[in-house]
């Protein structure tokens, strides 16, 4: 346990300057800096941060794992990751959260396709590859590095919420009204509807999920997926 725990260390530290460079530092930082000059140190302190997490990751050995993984549990996280393969490639058009280089970003008529289910699919898309590798394959590095994804992800989302509300909120407050943070939640009380739903969200996400399942195989040497029924 350690090995785990540096690996804990390395992803408090990743996630935690990233929360604090993001929110309560970025202002007075940018002040006394310059925006150049703190671009420059946010980047650096990710890179870094990243490539210790990264590190102390592959330095760790693998422990026995927390509970037994049969097909049952492998057949569920596929069905997710294909879900969160959808919700990321549909988050990348017309996706109001994205970064805009600080203009006012245009939020769409109405919350369909993957924002329909919630206004963060990104986010969200992260969050479920995060819980998708813990249940399958739980083993105490693996857990917290997932861990630590899904807190920056989720997190991450809700403090942005608070951010666009500051900054648009006119806006933002009328985009919160037709979605929702939660997933399905927008359509469950009939804010949204699903549907709407792009190729670049379907085709892509299937394609993606085709190749990054299919990934595991060169990488890691075990088949993750449907190829792990197929290989």
């Amino acid at each position: 346990m350690e090995s785990a725990a540096w690996v804990a260390a390395a992803a408090i530290a990743f996630v935690g300057t990233h929360f604090l460079l993001s929110h309560p530092l970025r202002r007075p930082l940018v002040a006394a800096l310059g925006e150049g000059t703190f671009l420059g140190l946010y980047s650096l302190v990710a890179i870094v941060t990243l490539a210790a997490l990264a590190w102390s990751y592959w330095a760790a050995p693998a422990t026995p794992p927390l509970w037994p993984v049969g097909n049952t549990l492998w057949a569920l996280a596929t069905i997710v990751m294909l879900l969160a393969s959808v919700l990321l490639m549909g988050s990348v058009i017309r996706n109001p959260a994205l970064p805009t280089g600080g203009a006012p970003s245009a939020a769409p008529e109405a919350a369909r396709g993957v924002f329909a289910i919630t206004r963060h699919p990104m986010m969200w898309a992260v969050a479920l590859w995060g819980l998708c590798h813990i249940a399958i394959y739980p083993i105490a590095k693996s857990i917290v590095l997932a861990s630590a994804i899904i807190v920056l992800a989720l997190v991450g989302s809700a403090l942005q919420d608070r951010k666009k509300q500051q900054l648009q909120p006119d806006t933002w407050k009328t985009w919160q009204a037709k979605t929702s943070y939660w997933p399905f939640v927008a359509v469950a009380t009939q804010r949204a509807r699903l549907g709407g739903f792009g190729m670049h969200a379907l085709a892509g996400g299937l394609l993606l999920w085709l190749a990054a399942t299919w990934a595991h195989i060169p990488l890691s040497g075990w088949a993750a997926g449907i190829w792990r029924w197929i290989y």
